[in-house]
């Protein structure tokens, strides 16, 4: 296979999990948070898409640095060092959240939800970055 080919592909194995993502995230805002199983579930899907995303863009940026493409190295990484970071973060953020809800704060929902929103949104400007490079990653 080609260099071009194995940059593709690294860029497939990204797109995996942040399509998914993509489209299985926008079902849980149908569904109320006051559930703690929703809640759990959405929890545990967001731990993990940054999980997956993690694992993808190592395995993306170590396939261009190999590649020798070095733009797209520093990009993919700094995409996993997001998700990388990102997830203890996140997951903090819904735990306290989650917490103030169970106490009976009646906010909680409320910031859980935007943080459903939040991560939906990361997800689709990274995703949405993704794919505007294919052309580019094609034609080097």
């Amino acid at each position: 296979m080609t260099a071009e080919g194995i940059a593709l592909a690294a860029i497939v194995i990204l797109l995996f999990p942040m399509g998914y993502f993509l489209l299985a995230a926008p079902a849980f805002l149908l569904v109320k948070l006051e559930i703690p199983e929703v809640a759990q579930l959405l929890r545990g899907m967001f731990r993990v898409h940054f999980l997956m995303v993690s694992v993808a863009g190592v395995i993306g940026t170590v396939t261009f640095a190999l590649t020798g493409r070095w733009v797209f190295a520093i990009g993919i990484a700094l995409i996993t060092a997001f998700a990388f970071w990102g997830r203890r973060w996140f997951m903090q953020a819904w735990d306290a959240q989650q917490s103030a809800k169970d106490a009976g704060d009646a906010g909680a929902v409320h910031q859980l939800r935007r943080l459903h929103w939040g991560g939906m949104l990361s997800n689709a400007v990274l995703l949405a970055a993704v794919v505007a490079s294919i052309p580019y990653v094609a034609s080097t």
